[in-house]
C-alpha cells in the first residue's frame, strides 16, 4: 500500500527530476482577489438566481470551485490577517477590537514578503486593512512591502477619492473602476500610475507578478456610501431597481417587529457594540434595498474580473497566471433576525472559493473542507517558495 505521504514524496521527486532534465519551468503569475463581507450564497455558481456574474461564472466554468470553504474568523481584520500569515486568530493574534497589530517579524513570514523574497514583482491594490509595525496603518510598512503600493488603509468606501489622496489621480471616482485602472497598469507595467508609490519606474518584465487585489466591497462601508450620482457608472443607478421586489430574502429571515423570542441572548449578541449599524436587516423593503446594492457592486466586481482576464489574454500571460477569488467573510442580512457578522453561523463563515490555473486544462467541484489559512501556503507552493513553518494552513 502507498501511503499518501509517500505520493506526496515521489510527485516532488519526479518533479525535481524533470526540472533537472528539461530545465526549470517559468513560475507562474499570481492574483488573489479577495472581496469584503461577500456571502458565500451571492454568486449565481452557488445557487444564487438573481444576481448576473457571466465572468465569474466562466472563471468557475475553468477553475476549481470549492463547495466547503471556511473563513477562520467572521470579521475583517483577523480574517484577513489568517489570509495573509496562514494562521488562525488565536496564533497570530490580530483582532478587530483590541487595537493590535502585526509585528515587522510576523509580516515577514505572510505571503507577499515571502514571495518577493522569492524574486516576484509584488504588488498590492485596494483596501488595506492589517495594520503592521508598531503605529499600525502609520507605519508604512505595509505600503513599502510590495515593488506596486496603489490602496488605502482602512475602509476606501464607495467614493475612494473622498478618503484617500493615492486615488485623487484616478480617473474613475468610484471604486471598482479605480482599481481597475490601477490594474490594468499594473499588468501592463509600461509606465506607473500616478499616486501609486512604486521602487522603480516600471514593472520588471523578467521576474513572475504576485498581485493582490482587495476590495472594500460589497461591504457596508462601500454600499451605504453609494449616491447614485449623474457621473456614476448607469450599473450603480438602475441595474436590478426594476426588480427589486423579486430579491429572494434569506429562507431563515426574520423582521424585527415578528422576533417573539430572540435567536442568541443578550450576553452574546452584545447589541451595544451592534446598534444602528445592521438596522437595514429589520425590514423587508431595507433589506432588499442593501441586497440590490449589493448585487449592483458584486456585478460590478464581476466586470473587474472580466476586465483583468481580458487583459491578461491581451498581454499573452493568462495561460501562466493562477487566480485566486475569496472573500474576508459572510454577512448575516437578517438571518435569524440577526445583522452583521462575528457569530459563528454558516451564513457567517462560508465564503466563495475560486482556483483558476490554466495549465490545468480541467474543470471540478470540490466538496473537502478547506479554509482560508490554506491560501497563503498554496501561493507559495504554486511559487515553488519555501512555506514558513508558522503556517498552519495546508497548500491546496
Amino acid at each position: 500500500m502507498i501511503f499518501p505521504s509517500t505520493v506526496s514524496l515521489m510527485n516532488r521527486l519526479i518533479l525535481f527530476l524533470l526540472l533537472i532534465s528539461f530545465g526549470r519551468a517559468e513560475r507562474p503569475n499570481l492574483l488573489f482577489i479577495l472581496t469584503d463581507d461577500q456571502r458565500q450564497d451571492s454568486l449565481p455558481i452557488y445557487g444564487n438566481t438573481f444576481v448576473k456574474t457571466p465572468h465569474i461564472d466562466k472563471l468557475a466554468a475553468e477553475s476549481v470551485v470549492f463547495d466547503n470553504a471556511s473563513i477562520t474568523s467572521a470579521i475583517c481584520t483577523p480574517s484577513r490577517a489568517s489570509y495573509f500569515t496562514g494562521q488562525y486568530e488565536r496564533r497570530h493574534g490580530i483582532n478587530f477590537n483590541s487595537g493590535t497589530s502585526m509585528s515587522p517579524d510576523a509580516w515577514k513570514n505572510c505571503y507577499p514578503a515571502q514571495l518577493r523574497d522569492a524574486g516576484y514583482f509584488t504588488g498590492y491594490i485596494g483596501k488595506n486593512h492589517l495594520p503592521v509595525g508598531p503605529q499600525g496603518y502609520q507605519t508604512g510598512l505595509m505600503d513599502g512591502s510590495f515593488d506596486y503600493w496603489y490602496a488605502g488603509h482602512g475602509h476606501i468606501r464607495f467614493y475612494p477619492k473622498d478618503v484617500h489622496d493615492i486615488f485623487a489621480h484616478a480617473k474613475a471616482d468610484t471604486q471598482l473602476e479605480i482599481i481597475n485602472e490601477g490594474t490594468q497598469n499594473f499588468l501592463s507595467g509600461a509606465e506607473f500610475i500616478v499616486g501609486a508609490q512604486t521602487f522603480l519606474e516600471s514593472r520588471d518584465q523578467s521576474k513572475p507578478f504576485a498581485l493582490s487585489l482587495c476590495l472594500n466591497l460589497p461591504h457596508g462601508a462601500g454600499t451605504s456610501s453609494m449616491k447614485m450620482r449623474p457621473t456614476d457608472d448607469e450599473l450603480y443607478r438602475t441595474t436590478y431597481r426594476d426588480r427589486m421586489n423579486e430579491i429572494p430574502l434569506p429562507e431563515t429571515y426574520l423582521a424585527k417587529d415578528d422576533i417573539k423570542e430572540p435567536k442568541l441572548p443578550a450576553e452574546v449578541l452584545h447589541t451595544q457594540f451592534r446598534q444602528g449599524g445592521y438596522d437595514y436587516v429589520d425590514q423587508p423593503e431595507t433589506v432588499r434595498e442593501r441586497f440590490l446594492r449589493q448585487y449592483q457592486t458584486i456585478t460590478g466586481i464581476d466586470r473587474l474580473v472580466g476586465n483583468i482576464r481580458a487583459k491578461l489574454a491581451e498581454l499573452h500571460v493568462a495561460e501562466n497566471t493562477i487566480i485566486v477569488f475569496s472573500s474576508d467573510h459572510g454577512l448575516l442580512m437578517g438571518d435569524h433576525g440577526l445583522g452583521g457578522k462575528g457569530l459563528n453561523y454558516e451564513t457567517c463563515l462560508a465564503v466563495p472559493m475560486i482556483i483558476h490555473d490554466p495549465r490545468i486544462k480541467k474543470s471540478r467541484r470540490e466538496k473537502a473542507l478547506v479554509q482560508s489559512i490554506d491560501i497563503a501556503p498554496t501561493l507559495l507552493d504554486y511559487a515553488e517558495a519555501p512555506i514558513p513553518a508558522s503556517m498552519q494552513g495546508h497548500s491546496l
